[in-house]
C-alpha cells in the first residue's frame, strides 16, 4: 500500500505583514509630536508673568534665550553678542519675515535684555516678541 500524496496546492504566503512596522512608526510619530515642543525650550529660564496675546502657530520664528547668568542661546547653542548678530543676519537673509521670540529669565538685568533686542534690530529684524508666562 503506497502512500498517496494529495495534490492540494499549498502555497506559501508571499506578502509581508506590515502591521507591526506601522505600529512602530505610529509610536515614533507620537513620541516626536510630544517631545518637539520641549526641545525648543530646553534652556531652563524663569519667565516673568504677564498677560499677552499668543503668536499664531504658522509663524516662522526663532527663539533667543537669555539665562540667569546672561548667556545667550539660539535653540540650545550658546552665542556671543557678535556671533548672535551674524547668525541673525543669516536668518534674516533667508527669511525677511522671521519673528524672533526673546525668552529672558526674570532675574536677568533689564539692560541685558535691551542689548539683545538691539542686536536683533541691528541684524535688520523688526519682528520680535518677548515671551512671558501667563499670570
Amino acid at each position: 500500500m503506497s502512500k498517496r500524496l494529495s495534490r492540494s496546492t499549498i502555497r506559501p504566503i508571499s506578502t509581508m505583514n506590515l502591521t507591526s512596522m506601522m505600529d512602530c512608526v505610529w509610536l515614533l510619530l507620537i513620541t516626536f509630536i510630544i517631545t518637539f515642543p520641549m526641545i525648543e525650550q530646553a534652556v531652563p529660564v524663569n519667565l516673568p508673568k504677564a498677560s499677552a496675546k499668543s503668536v499664531p502657530p504658522e509663524t516662522k520664528s526663532a527663539t533667543v534665550t537669555v539665562d540667569t547668568e546672561g548667556r545667550i542661546y539660539v535653540g540650545n547653542v550658546i552665542y556671543s553678542e557678535e556671533a548672535l548678530e551674524n547668525h541673525l543676519k543669516d536668518l534674516y537673509s533667508k527669511n525677511p519675515e522671521v519673528l524672533i521670540l526673546v525668552r529672558g529669565d526674570e532675574k536677568v538685568a533689564y539692560g541685558h535684555i535691551v542689548t539683545v533686542l538691539k542686536i536683533i534690530r541691528d541684524a535688520g529684524i523688526t519682528r520680535m516678541s518677548l515671551v512671558t508666562r501667563e499670570s
